[in-house]
């Protein structure tokens, strides 16, 4: 199984935080069954401030790709990404288009 780590911010603003947490205690099983399907075995994000971390690990068949390609024709995914964009903002190294960035491993024990 592969791991990945990626990060993203909130905007800094308590009232959005709130809503973002409250929003991830209750995904939809649309949603839940899109992230399965790609296959994503554990999907966990955390909070520090206004900055996320998600971590993924993945079965074989993940891609990137695959889930992008996915989650663009699923109008559920397509809803819920639109929600939770107005309270996301990018990292300033983001590339053009990217939400979540993918972070490098720097350290393991």
């Amino acid at each position: 199984m592969k791991r990945y780590c990626l990060a993203l911010d909130l905007k800094d603003d308590p009232e959005i935080i709130e809503k973002y947490v409250d929003h991830h205690k209750k995904v939809s099983e649309e949603i839940i069954s899109s992230i399965k399907d790609a296959d994503v075995q554990v999907m966990d994000i955390y909070l520090t401030g206004n900055r996320l971390f998600m971590i993924m690990e993945v079965g074989e068949s993940f891609s990137f790709e695959e889930k992008a390609k996915m989650d663009a024709s699923n109008e559920k995914v397509q809803e819920w990404e639109g929600l939770m964009g107005t309270l996301q903002q990018t990292l300033p190294w983001a590339k053009p288009g990217e939400k979540w960035v993918l972070m490098e491993k720097i350290f393991s024990l």
